[in-house]
């Protein structure tokens, strides 16, 4: 299956669109660390993903006069938000069996991943330039992760914790094949919210023990004030940008941004006056824009 004609205004604004993904995914770092010391990640999570649901249906059918009706073939639903459910849960347990830096530097395997899965369901093929683009993009990411240092990288050891987060990667790899592959036609909008639906029902499902024994009613404001920031950008709006982009750019592209979340996550550190990164650090983050310029420029597959 090609890449359909896409006008150029839509081309840009599936560009814009991830990159205002890779902005939102970026805070949930920092934000995500000031309700860390009062709540465990799963229950965090999964209140997140509720909280979304609510804010996208809202948006999605405010006025609509037959608002809980199924998609046809909800089975496409279920398929991508257990996609999305599985990514987030390895990546939770992983990082209770290995380092962030570690799961940091599988992460930067995705566009490339997508790029080889795009292949193989929907025939996007991947030229030269683009190829160029990923790898030296995904060399600056590993970069920036690493915070130049060489050391840091050749002392990477590879275990159990990476292996599952690894597979959880290759899920995420397929969501944005598959939202094309899948698509028929549906409102974006609500497309998004019935997916993203489908993610809360197996989050919640998961976590449920550990969401009953949370004490909600005697968590600090800083919580709650997290959970709606992590709610309404780094998952409603961001899970309708990758939607958005992955039904008018190659998958390849689309995940390609996801290299931009490290850059994001400096950004806001140093602007919350935790530290700026190193000169070594943002030659990295030099590379990832140039990679990633290389790449929004680079020719669409035929």
């Amino acid at each position: 299956m090609s890449v359909p004609q896409i006008s150029p205004r839509d081309r840009l604004l599936a560009h814009l669109a991830m990159l205002v993904f890779a902005a939102a995914i970026g805070g949930a770092f920092t934000a995500g660390g000031l309700a860390l010391p009062h709540i465990d990640p799963t229950p965090l999570n999964a209140m997140r993903f509720v909280w979304a649901s609510l804010v996208m249906g809202v948006a999605s059918f405010a006025g609509a006069r037959d608002p809980l009706r199924l998609p046809p073939a909800p089975w496409r639903l279920l398929v991508l938000g257990g996609l999305t459910a599985v990514y987030f849960l390895s990546m939770f347990i992983a990082l209770t069996m290995t380092e962030p830096v570690a799961t940091s530097a599988i992460f930067t395997l995705i566009p490339l991943m997508t790029a080889g899965l795009g292949f193989w369901l929907l025939g996007q093929k991947v030229g030269g330039r683009v190829l160029a683009s990923l790898l030296l993009a995904a060399a600056g990411a590993i970069w920036v992760v690493f915070r130049g240092d060489p050391a840091a990288i050749g002392r990477l050891d590879l275990g159990q914790g990476e292996a599952i987060y690894f597979g959880g990667c290759v899920c995420y790899a397929l969501y944005a094949p598959l939202v094309r592959r899948f698509h028929r036609g549906d409102p974006a909008l609500a497309f998004s919210f019935w997916t993203l639906l489908a993610a809360t029902a197996w989050m919640v499902a998961y976590g449920w023990s550990e969401i009953l024994a949370t004490d909600w009613r005697h968590l600090p404001p800083i919580v709650w004030a997290v959970l709606a920031y992590l709610a309404i950008f780094p998952t409603a709006l961001s899970f309708f940008c990758l939607q958005y982009a992955s039904l008018r750019l190659p998958s390849s592209k689309v995940m390609a941004y996801g290299y931009l979340t490290p850059v994001f996550v400096i950004l806001y550190e140093g602007l919350a006056g935790h530290g700026w990164a190193s000169p070594s650090v943002l030659a990295g983050v030099a590379v990832i824009g140039l990679g990633l310029v290389i790449l929004a420029f680079a020719p669409d597959p035929a």
